[in-house]
């Protein structure tokens, strides 16, 4: 499955600046919520175990979530729980452990059908969805460690996966909100990182938005903010969007205000 590679290529990059953090730097506040980046590591960690578990132990999966929303009910937060799933790991243990764990998960979807239907939260998905999840949640908090490390992240056309997230979940933005989506999605003309055109939608000029693939990115996982980004946005429909797009699941989240989440000045 080459959904499998990507996120595993993704965890990749991301473990190649995390290496070189000390542990003061592990420990360190991010722009996103304020998690520091053992709490953005131990995030991933729990999450990939869990994906893990998806191929691995059914039974173990669904004991574990139902063991989280025991926990949440009863006041914890998610970061609670995930201390308490990892024993508080942190720092450069946390950090082998990670990426142990992602190479982990990575090889045991590495040969299942895409189209696999597996457990979750929520309702089932195809094994395809759980990797590119698995994915987009790597590259979007590790735009958190980025910026805080003030270092600009080299892209790749793997995340071409999340563009199609996003673009599939157009109608997810709205219906989240309890809104009635619009009809149709406007069109998408995206420079991917090797400098291709990858377009979405049907050809619009009233109704398009343009631009970097990976600006389209940090807008559907709310990394930044459309106004910290150079995309190109024409239409009613096609601002409303960008305003407020959403390509994870769960409750409605709030995209960051203006400048709220950007690159830091590089760290010593």
């Amino acid at each position: 499955m080459q959904q499998a590679d990507d996120f595993l290529s993704e965890s990749q990059t991301l473990f190649t600046l995390a290496s070189t953090m000390d542990e003061a730097q592990l420990a360190g506040a991010t722009l996103f919520k304020n998690w520091t980046v053992n709490e953005i590591l131990r995030h991933l960690h729990v999450w990939n175990t869990m994906a893990f578990w998806q191929i691995d132990n059914e039974t173990k999966l669904a004991d574990t979530l139902t063991a989280l929303m025991t926990a949440m009910g009863a006041g914890e937060t998610l970061r609670d729980f995930e201390a308490a799933f990892t024993d508080g790991l942190a720092g450069g243990v946390l950090v082998a452990a990670w990426r142990a764990q992602a190479e982990k998960t990575a090889t045991a979807f590495s040969d299942v059908d895409p189209k696999r239907r597996v457990k979750w939260a929520g309702p089932d998905m195809s094994a395809r969805s759980s990797m590119t999840a698995r994915q987009m949640e790597t590259w979007a908090h590790g735009q958190a460690i980025f910026d805080l490390m003030g270092v600009e992240r080299e892209e790749n056309d793997r995340i071409r996966n999340i563009v199609v997230l996003g673009v599939n979940t157009f109608r997810w933005t709205y219906m989240v909100r309890s809104e009635t989506p619009p009809e149709t999605m406007p069109h998408l003309a995206l420079t991917a990182p090797s400098g291709a055109l990858w377009t979405f939608g049907e050809e619009n000029d009233e109704e398009r938005i343009e631009g970097l693939a990976s600006e389209f990115c940090q807008v559907v996982t709310q990394t930044r903010n459309i106004a910290d980004t150079a995309l190109n946005v024409a239409g009613e429909t096609a601002q409303d969007w960008m305003s407020k797009a959403q390509c994870f699941a769960g409750g409605v989240e709030t995209p960051p205000p203006p400048g709220a989440r950007r690159r830091q000045e590089r760290m010593a």
